[in-house]
């Protein structure tokens, strides 16, 4: 691990029973990559590969079969306060009102607090969220969106190392789930958040990502590659589609997910493929590594040269 290292998942390996009382079946195998202080980590993958299985791994909610997972130099062998996850579903206690859910999540983090400290930090993360005025509502009388937005405040607020995110904006509509991309984005960005999510959405990715982590198929799936985002930072979703780099990722994960993700086998077999150090794709700058452009050429795809870049923006 560096200095800037935050996690480091290093040799790691789950398993599960088989079906039929056979041999295990391993969901992934060989997992090593990095997530640095300050970054924002997407990983991207089919069903079946494991992404809600490694995010309950970094979670301490579930443990794995080899390996590890290493979170500011020690090892995760449980929960912790300084990993936050939002689920997909918004997790909220129905009985407690938008400041009880967050309070009961700071009392937890700072048991020696005054009710007065702990209500003035929760209003911090709720006006953050723009929920100020709903402090007293219960779940149910809150919308999907802000359910969401409560808990995201929620694992805000007792301020972790790392939050992970399990597809926190599948369930909810466009709108809504635009307008959460874009605080989530300016939150975390303003406090130099560390976060890991799962998505199934690539626009989504390119937007609020700085690398993009490609997962094959399961079972035994393994990181096929690591998409550094070549766009700048100050992106939105008003005009990323703009940018030279754009399509050229945007292509490049489309391909990864409709044809080399269930390919792989094929470049495991190249010389220039080892799970330890995953191939770096940079699209729009740089060239891929040749075990990553020789399949991208098999299957006739856009390699995302600088060439190509400046063809897409035309």
């Amino acid at each position: 691990m560096t200095m800037d290292t935050l996690i480091s998942i290093e040799d790691l390996k789950r398993t599960f029973p088989s079906p039929d009382g056979g041999e295990d079946v391993a969901v992934f195998e060989d997992l090593w990559f990095k997530v640095d202080k300050g970054e924002f980590v997407c990983l991207i993958g089919h069903s079946g590969c494991g992404k809600t299985t490694l995010l309950n791994i970094l979670a301490g909610l579930d443990a794995p079969t080899s390996g590890g997972v290493i979170v500011d130099h020690e090892e995760v062998i449980g929960t912790s306060l300084d990993r936050a996850v939002v689920f997909q579903g918004h997790a909220l206690m129905p009985w407690m009102s938008v400041m009880a859910n967050i309070a009961f999540a700071v009392k937890s983090r700072y048991p020696d607090w005054s009710k007065e400290n702990i209500e003035k930090h929760c209003q911090k993360y709720i006006d953050l969220v723009h929920l100020g005025g709903a402090e007293n509502k219960k779940p149910a009388q809150l919308s999907g969106g802000m359910k969401q937005r409560v808990g995201i405040a929620r694992a805000m607020a007792i301020e972790p190392k790392i939050m992970l995110l399990d597809e926190p904006f599948s369930a909810l509509d466009a709108l809504t789930r635009g307008s959460l991309q874009d605080e989530l984005l300016s939150i975390c960005y303003g406090t130099s958040q560390t976060v890991f999510m799962i998505t199934h959405d690539i626009d989504e990715a390119m937007l609020l990502a700085d690398k993009i982590v490609l997962m094959t198929n399961g079972p035994r799936a393994k990181v096929c590659e690591i998409v550094e985002n070549t766009m700048p930072r100050n992106r939105t979703r008003n005009d990323m589609h703009r940018h030279p780099h754009y399509y050229p990722i945007r292509n490049h994960l489309i391909e990864f997910l409709v044809n080399r993700s269930a390919q792989f086998e094929a470049e495991l077999s190249s010389k220039d493929y080892d799970p330890r150090h995953p191939p770096v794709t940079r699209p729009g700058l740089t060239k891929p590594s040749a075990a990553v452009e020789a399949a991208l050429t098999d299957t006739g795809a856009d390699t995302g040269t600088p060439e190509t870049a400046v063809q897409a923006s035309a």
